[in-house]
């Protein structure tokens, strides 16, 4: 299993290195049931790429989680077939591996889970079913060879438990570290930092509360606890609707949603998952890490900067009935702002750019 952890990392690194170089993350847990391979990586890299498993041959994975831009997209909200616009921004697949849930709803628990909601999504994919996909990979012979090569199986025995699982072991190299935030919290190296980053890395885990979300350990730091929160964000696609849809979601949460449009479906953030009152409008905390890369911020798109998202904490996010008492205004001074900032910057990995579709 080193071994194996030592050859996925230099999978996604500018120049091949020991595992004991990538600084701050944790030990990589690879499921039992779907070990990593050579081959079925680059399997899950050709299924990623391949815009054939969509309704009009235009979309693929790489769509809305592009390379240059940490494996995001650059946009508000995820642009699908013919054009559609989702719900919802792309989330960065760097550092999913690492996650215990998918989706900013937390709706999947695996990689391997997540990678079949897509598909049959009719604004990402807008496949009617997962046959379709099966259908391509069956008339391929590139295809058949890679999952004879790497299950040991032929045409008539590949389902999409093989495809998923090729997929994710793909998502599974999207690593990186190596920020100059590591080397100066985790590894003790100065002057790494500037003095207004480590101002700003002092009022992240202090006066800001940054870090009781985004958590910073001893020995690594995801920048997420995995957990859900109302913030605000959004909330108001909800207002007018919400009295009526509690009246009914005390008695019936399914039929209270089904009585929504898609905008205020959307809106119900953990909610959908849970059933939980109290997670009406929570939204999982979002890695940090390469944050200077994947512009537009929140759940929704919504803001085009990280001074915005500042500025939006600093006031204490959008009142609501839901608002998590964590939130509430932190009183910054404009330099204390501007730190915060420019520590976020220093969460961007070298290696970034390594990461190939």
């Amino acid at each position: 299993m080193k071994k194996l952890f030592l050859t996925l990392l230099t999978l996604i690194c500018v120049t091949p290195v020991n595992a004991e170089k990538i600084v701050g993350l944790p030990a990589l847990s690879i499921p039992a049931n779907n070990p990593q391979s050579t081959d079925k990586i680059a399997l899950g890299k050709k299924l990623f790429n391949d815009v054939r498993f969509s309704s009009n041959g235009t979309v693929s994975c790489a769509s809305c989680h592009q390379t240059n831009k940490a494996f995001s997209d650059g946009v508000p909200k995820a642009i699908g077939i013919n054009g559609l616009i989702g719900q919802r921004n792309s989330p960065t697949l760097v550092n999913a591996a690492f996650l215990s849930s998918l989706f900013h709803d937390g709706r999947r628990q695996s990689l391997e889970e997540q990678a079949l909601d897509p598909l049959t999504n009719p604004v990402e994919h807008g496949l009617e079913n997962h046959l379709s996909v099966l259908d391509v990979i069956r008339q391929d012979p590139s295809y058949l060879k890679g999952f004879l090569s790497t299950f040991g199986i032929t045409v008539e025995k590949i389902d999409m438990n093989h495809v998923v699982k090729a997929i994710a072991s793909y998502e599974r190299t999207l690593i990186s570290g190596n920020s100059r935030f590591d080397y100066y919290f985790l590894k003790g190296k100065r002057p790494v930092l500037t003095i207004s980053e480590a101002r700003g890395l002092r009022t992240f885990r202090r006066k800001a509360n940054c870090a009781n979300c985004h958590e910073i350990s001893w020995d690594h730091a995801l920048f997420t606890d995995n957990r859900f929160y109302n913030i605000g964000v959004g909330f108001d696609t909800l207002r007018l609707v919400l009295p009526e849809f509690l009246k009914t979601a005390n008695q019936d949460a399914s039929q209270a949603i089904a009585q929504l449009k898609t905008p205020q479906k959307a809106a119900l953030g953990r909610f959908i998952v849970s059933r939980q009152l109290k997670d009406i409008g929570a939204y999982k905390t979002p890695t940090l890490r390469n944050i200077a890369l994947t512009a537009p911020y929140m759940h929704d798109g919504s803001m085009a900067t990280l001074e915005e998202v500042v500025e939006y904490y600093n006031k204490g996010g959008e009142k609501n009935e839901f608002l998590n008492p964590a939130i509430f205004p932190l009183h910054l001074s404009e330099q204390e702002k501007e730190d915060l900032v420019a520590f976020m910057k220093t969460l961007t990995s070298p290696n970034i750019h390594s990461v190939k579709n």
